[in-house]
């Protein structure tokens, strides 16, 4: 029975193949065609897309290894421009009694008036010191005090100020602040840290400040700053 029907089925096909006219085959191959085309646009079109995201991203790698390249050279810079400052600076020092602010703040004079004054300072022997003398917001007194050495300002009677700042390695360009008199330079490179005492008022006094340098790093004056400092 299966090859009796095996044969009419065959032939059923042929006939229906056979039955396409010119015009239907021309019909059916051109619409092939048109889809062969649409697909090979769209192969294309992929293609071009996933060519260009790699383009981008091969771009944005490049910016992205010039940024870091860059980056990377300017801190290697700045570590190689403050390791040649530590080394030329770390050991420098001024004498006691230098006031490297003078064309600021002026120099140290002696007190002529009938009612004077002292401030006597001892640094510690492991740190220099720079100290400031303010009567208000003015600085009136200054001077760089090598460490365990021990300088005295005179002043006229009245309500004084000190500060104290404390380091290792003076550095004279470096900047400190902005003042009414300019750009005020000179610092220390290392170890650098500020105190203050109240203000005190001063009459025929002789005032003794006897800095230490504590292990933990605290200085037995109050915290201060440059700002306030200088």
């Amino acid at each position: 029975m299966k090859a009796k029907f095996f044969i009419p089925i065959i032939l059923l096909s042929f006939v229906l193949a056979s039955c396409e006219s010119e015009e239907e085959r021309q019909k059916r191959l051109a619409i092939e065609e048109k889809q062969r085309i649409e697909l090979e646009e769209r192969r294309k079109a992929d293609e071009a897309e996933r060519a260009f995201k790699l383009e981008q991203e091969r771009i944005e790698q490049e910016k992205r290894e010039e940024a870091e390249k860059i980056e990377r050279e300017a801190r290697l810079e700045k570590e190689r421009q403050e390791k040649a400052i530590y080394d030329k600076y770390i050991n420098n020092s001024l004498s006691t009694g230098s006031t490297p602010y003078s064309y600021c703040f002026g120099r140290n004079s002696s007190c002529s008036d009938w009612g004077c004054s002292q401030i006597k300072v001892k640094t510690p022997y492991n740190s220099d010191v720079l100290v400031t003398i303010k009567k208000g917001e003015k600085v009136v007194r200054h001077a760089f005090i090598r460490g365990g050495s021990t300088y005295t300002f005179e002043l006229p009677n009245g309500t004084y100020q000190p500060f104290f700042y404390y380091g290792k390695g003076w550095n004279p360009e470096k900047v400190m602040k902005q003042t009414t008199c300019g750009t005020l330079k000179g610092g220390f490179i290392t170890n650098e840290d500020f105190g203050k005492d109240s203000p005190q008022a001063l009459s025929n006094d002789i005032l003794t400040y006897e800095l230490i340098l504590q292990q933990s790093g605290n200085f037995s004056t109050r915290p201060s700053n440059a700002n306030e400092a200088l």
